[in-house]
C-alpha cells in the first residue's frame, strides 16, 4: 500500500506521534511519500533509517498510484490538501492534532484504529462536493471545499454585493461580506454567521451574509445545480476574495460565477464516526444537566 503524508507545522514540539505513525507504516510494509516542505517527518524517517520519497504535486501522487493521503494537523491543514489531490479521487484521511478537527477522521489517540481500518478496508469514504469559481482575475486554485468568501478590504465601511441565481436577480447585500458555502462548509464560517447546518450528502449550496446591515435578510439555501453570479461594489475599489484558505485581492465590478465543481473530495472517516456523532462531540450538543 502507498501512503502519502501531508502536514505544515511541527507536531506540538513532540516527535513521538510521528515516530509511532512512521513505525506503523514501516511494519505494514507501506511505501511512504512525505510532502516536500514538511521537514519534521522527513528528518525522523532519516533517524529511523526508513526509506521514503517526497511529493509536491497532484501529478506526482497520481503517477505513483497513492492509495491514501493522511492529513496530519487541523482542519486548515486538511483544506490545504485539496490542490494536492484535486480530481484524482485519492482519499484524504485527517488525523487531528489541532483544536476542533471537525473534518478529521480521528485524533492522535486514535492512530491505531485509523490505521487498522485503512489496512482492513473499513475506512468509510464520503464524497464531499466542492465549488468552483470562474473569474479571469483570480489566479490561485479556483476550488473550495468549505466556502467562497467575499469580504470588505477596509474595516470602517460596508460593501455592496449583488447576487443572481440562474440569471434571476436575488438581492444586493449591504454587509461586511458574503459566503457561498458547500454542505461541508455549513459547519465552518457560515455557521458562525448564523447559517444553517446542512448534512454532507445534501445537494445544496448556502448563501450567507456576513454582518448584513438589513436585519430581514437571512441565509438562503439553493440547489447545487444553480449558477450563482456575483458582482461587488466598494468605496475602496477593491475587496478580499477567499476560497478556503487561498486569498486574493479583487477589483470592484468584477463579475464572478460560482458553480458546483465537476469532481468531489473523498473524505475518510472511521465507521463509528458519523456526521451526527461528530456534531454532538464537536459542538458539545447534549451537554445539559437535564440529560
Amino acid at each position: 500500500m502507498k501512503i502519502a503524508l501531508y502536514g505544515k507545522h511541527p507536531v506540538n514540539g513532540d516527535d513521538q506521534f510521528l515516530e509511532h505513525l512512521l513505525e506503523v507504516l514501516r511494519q505494514r510494509g507501506c511505501g511512504v511519500w512525505i510532502y516536500k516542505m514538511w521537514m519534521q517527518p522527513r528528518e525522523l524517517a532519516g533517524q529511523l533509517n526508513m526509506p521514503i520519497q517526497v511529493f509536491e504535486s497532484c501529478e506526482q501522487l497520481k503517477a505513483e498510484g497513492i492509495d491514501f493521503l493522511l492529513s496530519i494537523g487541523g482542519d486548515g491543514t486538511l483544506l490545504d490538501t485539496l490542490p494536492l489531490v484535486h480530481d484524482s479521487g485519492i482519499p484524504v484521511i485527517g488525523i487531528n492534532l489541532g483544536r476542533l478537527g471537525f473534518l478529521s477522521a480521528a485524533g492522535r489517540e486514535d492512530l491505531y484504529p485509523v490505521m487498522d481500518s485503512i489496512f482492513q478496508g473499513n475506512i468509510h469514504l464520503e464524497p464531499r462536493t466542492l465549488i468552483q469559481l470562474k473569474s479571469d482575475n483570480f489566479t490561485p486554485y479556483p476550488y473550495a471545499l468549505n466556502e467562497l468568501s467575499i469580504l470588505k478590504e477596509l474595516p470602517a465601511s460596508m460593501i455592496s454585493i449583488s447576487v443572481w441565481i440562474d440569471g434571476e436577480f436575488l438581492n444586493t447585500y449591504w454587509a461586511d461580506g458574503l459566503l457561498i458555502a458547500t454542505p461541508t462548509g455549513s459547519t465552518a464560517y457560515s455557521l458562525s454567521c448564523g447559517g444553517p447546518i446542512i448534512t454532507p450528502n445534501s445537494r445544496n449550496l448556502l448563501i450567507t451574509p456576513v454582518a448584513n446591515h438589513n436585519l430581514t435578510v437571512r441565509p438562503v439555501v439553493v440547489p447545487d445545480s444553480s449558477c450563482i453570479e456575483v458582482e461587488v461594489d466598494t468605496k475602496s475599489g477593491r475587496f478580499v476574495l477567499g476560497l478556503d484558505s487561498r486569498v486574493g485581492i479583487m477589483k470592484k465590478k468584477t463579475r464572478m460565477q460560482i458553480r458546483l465543481a465537476p469532481f468531489t473530495l473523498n473524505l475518510g472517516r472511521l465507521p463509528s464516526r458519523t456526521f451526527y456523532s461528530t456534531l454532538r462531540a464537536k459542538l458539545t450538543w447534549g451537554h445539559d444537566i437535564r440529560n
